[in-house]
């Protein structure tokens, strides 16, 4: 029997030219750059907080009282998580004691992240990681300035190719590349590899 092959031909749909200008052109880079700098000097203002913090460095205490907060449910009210499953999975950590740790741990990813984001170094990544942060807080109940900033933050995953431009990124990208197409410095050894491929291939 002969099957159709139609609608199985490759194609590729090109951004709208919208798009292409706010995450392509490095023309906008400077608008970037602004968001960038709010959502590092945000990063990194917490971050300090928390590391001048006993309750935060020491005991995580800071980490233990919001989990307890979060988890539990008001007289009559609802409660701050709204899926069980988070709501058991912070349990599951509060019971366990891993607040100690991982307050630390918290403290030192937004400083990392308010760093990189300043310093415009991987922002795809710093800003992927601080969405991922961001998300935690809104599942754990907390709003407070976090919708604004995670939106903030998926723009700058958007706009990777850019956003870093005024930065370290401007010579980073060029010299790391992506998992996809190797930068500066293992172009080299990529070109190595391929040829003894070759080489193999052709004996």
């Amino acid at each position: 029997m002969r099957v159709s092959r139609i609608g199985l031909r490759r194609q590729v749909f090109e951004d709208p030219p919208l798009a292409r200008m706010l995450f392509n052109d490095t023309r906008l880079s400077w608008l970037w750059l602004i968001v960038r700098l709010y959502l590092g000097y945000t990063w990194l203002s917490s971050g300090i907080g928390k590391l001048a913090n006993p309750a935060w460095m020491v005991t995580g205490a800071a980490l233990r009282g919001y989990w307890t907060n979060a988890i539990s449910t008001p007289a009559g009210g609802q409660p701050a998580i709204t899926f069980g499953w988070y709501r058991d999975f912070i349990a599951l950590l509060l019971n366990g004691g891993q607040y100690v740790w991982f307050a630390k741990l918290v403290t030192f990813g937004e400083l990392a992240i308010g760093v990189a984001l300043v310093l415009g170094a991987f922002v795809g990544v710093a800003a992927f990681f601080g969405a991922f942060a961001n998300w935690n807080y809104l599942m754990a109940g907390t709003t407070s300035v976090n919708p604004v900033v995670f939106v903030l933050a998926i723009g700058l995953v958007l706009a990777w190719k850019i956003a870093g431009y005024i930065g370290l990124d401007y010579w980073l990208l060029p010299a790391f590349g992506t998992p996809w197409r190797p930068g500066g410095i293992f172009r080299r050894d990529t070109n190595e590899v391929e040829e003894r491929d070759k080489g193999q291939r052709a004996a």
